[in-house]
């Protein structure tokens, strides 16, 4: 972003001070003296060392003070337009924490809302992440910048929790008894729109990779990990192909950005569930501090 601005403004001061020496609007006429001219008048400086004589010169002048003080007031409405959209995104990824853990999984994600009999409120929360990503193509792909601001934490980022989506999305549309599907379908779109539309914007090479994010054993425990939390394939034979037909439509995709941005992609599933609101600030988890904690006399 930085070098964006310095590009802006580098490309102004020489395209205006070529324009002014090929003209001959200013005294002395060298190139270097009208480059200074024109970088003092971009930035309305105006010491009067180095003067535009020619009716064209002087009106070029003008025009380059104008366009140096139009370039101050975009940098700063650019800025704060930047900052509004990243706070956007992480709002949703923060409060990913807390119901998917970080880094967030999907049976993490769908294991906790059926435990509390909250399967509801996780159809609400696709539809938010539907309407999330509906805002990541129209914002990172008018500020590609955007997409390498990092999150507060080192387990959290915006691909992660694109990707934990996905994943949750996927399963449901593998079909779980009870379980309807349609705003998973949609998410689901959504989120692989997304992924396919930062892939093109930054020109990266999409390819199948050997490396499995969910291999045979990985699912059985996943599928053992649902059963306990009182969610049951629908289809249990066909499932795992279904499942894998699914994520052949979108982890290259998320591979692809992965690579590019550094960023890891989450598991689908972790042993210990846990997130950053259970640990405090000298590492310890919320339930390590409760049993430390010294009991009262009576």
């Amino acid at each position: 972003m930085v070098l964006l601005l310095t590009l802006w403004a580098v490309g102004l001061i020489i395209s205006f001070g070529l324009v002014q020496w090929g003209v001959r609007g200013a005294q002395p006429a060298s190139l270097l003296t009208t480059l200074y001219f024109s970088g003092a008048t971009f930035f309305t400086v105006g010491y009067g060392d180095v003067l535009p004589l020619s009716p064209l010169g002087k009106g070029l002048a003008v025009i380059e003070a104008g366009s140096g003080l139009a370039f101050i007031a975009a940098t700063i409405g650019y800025l704060p337009v930047l900052y509004q959209l990243f706070s956007r995104r992480e709002a949703r990824i923060i409060q990913l924490d807390a119901r998917a853990g970080s880094p967030p999984s999907a049976a993490a994600l769908l294991s906790k809302h059926s435990e509390f009999d909250a399967m509801a409120d996780l159809s609400a929360l696709l539809k938010d992440w539907e309407q999330w990503c509906a805002e990541i193509i129209e914002s990172h792909l008018s500020y590609p910048m955007l997409s390498y601001y990092r999150s507060q934490h080192d387990n959290q980022s915006w691909l992660a929790g694109l990707a934990a989506i996905l994943d949750s999305c996927a399963l449901l549309l593998t079909g779980l008894r009870g379980v309807r599907t349609f705003q998973a379908s949609m998410t689901f779109a959504m989120g692989r729109l997304a992924a396919v539309e930062l892939c093109r914007v930054f020109h990266l090479r999409v390819a199948a990779s050997t490396r499995e994010r969910l291999i045979a054993p990985d699912f059985e425990r996943l599928r053992d990990q649902l059963a306990d939390s009182g969610l049951n394939l629908s289809e249990p034979d066909a499932a795992e192909q279904k499942l894998a037909i699914l994520r052949s439509t979108y982890e290259p995709f998320l591979r692809a950005l992965s690579e590019h941005f550094l960023l890891s992609l989450p598991p689908w599933r972790r042993e210990q569930e846990s997130g950053n609101w259970q640990i405090s600030a000298g590492g310890a988890t919320a339930r390590q501090m409760v049993e430390s904690t010294p009991a009262k006399p009576d």
